[in-house]
C-alpha cells in the first residue's frame, strides 16, 4: 500500500505537470509514449515475438495519438492508418503463419489502434473549442475542465473505491474476475467521484469561465455514467489478465503495475465521455 500511495502522488504530480504542455506539442508526443508503453505491454500478454510485427504494433500506437494532433493539418483521415496497420498487420501473419497465430495478431491490431484512439481522445479535449464551437462557446477553460474531469471519472472512481472497499467492503462484486472489489467498494467509487466532480464544477463555474452547456446537471449524470463505466473497464482488464494468467500488465509503476494497469478504466472512459460529447452536440446542434 506504502508503494501505491507513493507511486499515486508521483503520477498525480506527473499529471500536474503535463496539463501545463497543453499548448505545446509535448502534450500529444507524451501521451503518444504512454499508449506506446500500452501497445508494448499488450503485445507481451498476446506473446508478440516476431520483431516486424511488433514495430509495426509500437509504430501504429504512437502514430494514432500524434495524427489525432496533426489531423486537421495533414488531412489524412486516422482511418487510413488503421486500414494500412491492418493489412501490413496480415500480410507478416502470412509470412510468419507458423509463429504468428491469427488470434495474436487481431488482439495486437485491436489493442494497438483502439486504446491509443481512446487515449486521443485528450487530443480532442485539447482542440475541444475549434471541434465543437456551438458547444464550446470558445470559453478559454473548457479544456482544462474537461481534461481533469475525465481524469476524475476514472482514477477517482477507483480510488475512492479501493478504500471504501477496504473500509467496509463485505459483498464480492465479481469474485471470480476481481475476487478483492466489493459492492460497496463501486458504490462509494461512483459516489465519491460525483461529490469531487460537482465540487470541481462548483470552483470552475464560479472562478473561471466554461460553457453554460456544462450544467451541474450534466457534470452529475454525466460523473455517474463515467464512474459505472471505469468499473465494467476496470473488470474487463481484469478479465483479459486473468485469461492471461498475469497479475498486472507490467511492472512500469510499483504498486500498480505497468500503464496500462492504470489506464486500463481510463481507455473506456476516455472513449465513452467523446461519444457522450459528439452525441450531445448532435442533439443540441443537429445542423452543426
Amino acid at each position: 500500500m506504502k508503494n501505491r500511495l507513493l507511486t499515486a502522488v508521483v503520477g498525480v504530480s506527473v499529471a500536474i505537470g503535463w496539463l501545463f504542455t497543453m499548448n505545446t506539442p509535448a502534450f500529444a508526443i507524451i501521451m503518444s509514449l504512454v499508449a506506446g508503453i500500452a501497445a508494448y505491454e499488450m503485445m507481451k500478454v498476446f506473446g508478440i515475438k516476431n520483431k516486424i510485427f511488433f514495430a509495426l504494433g509500437e509504430i501504429t500506437a504512437v502514430a494514432v495519438v500524434i495524427l489525432a494532433d496533426y489531423q486537421q493539418y495533414l488531412k489524412l483521415p486516422v482511418y487510413a492508418l488503421w486500414a494500412v496497420a491492418v493489412l501490413l498487420g496480415l500480410i507478416i501473419m502470412v509470412t510468419d503463419y507458423k509463429n504468428l497465430k491469427f488470434e495474436q495478431v487481431a488482439c495486437t491490431l485491436i489493442s494497438v489502434i483502439l486504446i491509443p484512439a481512446a487515449l486521443s481522445v485528450v487530443v480532442y479535449i485539447r482542440h475541444v473549442n475549434e471541434l465543437l464551437p456551438e458547444l464550446m462557446e470558445g470559453k478559454a477553460n473548457n479544456s482544462i475542465f474537461l481534461l481533469i474531469f475525465t481524469f476524475f471519472s476514472a482514477w477517482l472512481t477507483d480510488g475512492f473505491a479501493l478504500f471504501t472497499g477496504m473500509a467496509i467492503g463485505k459483498h464480492k462484486l465479481a469474485p471470480v474476475i476481481s475476487p478483492k472489489k466489493t459492492i460497496e467498494g463501486a458504490v462509494g467509487g461512483v459516489v465519491g467521484n460525483c461529490l469531487s466532480c460537482v465540487i470541481l464544477w462548483v470552483v470552475f463555474h464560479k472562478y473561471f469561465s466554461i460553457s453554460s452547456h456544462i450544467t451541474l446537471v450534466w457534470v452529475i449524470c454525466s460523473a455517474l455514467g463515467l464512474s459505472i463505466v471505469s468499473i465494467f473497464g476496470d473488470l474487463a482488464a481484469s478479465t483479459i489478465k486473468r485469461h492471461a494468467g498475469i497479475k498486472d500488465f507490467g511492472n512500469l509503476l510499483p504498486g500498480h503495475g505497468g500503464i496500462m494497469d492504470r489506464f486500463d478504466s481510463s481507455v473506456f472512459v476516455f472513449a465513452a465521455f467523446w461519444a457522450e460529447m459528439l452525441i450531445m452536440n448532435r442533439v443540441l446542434f443537429p445542423g452543426g
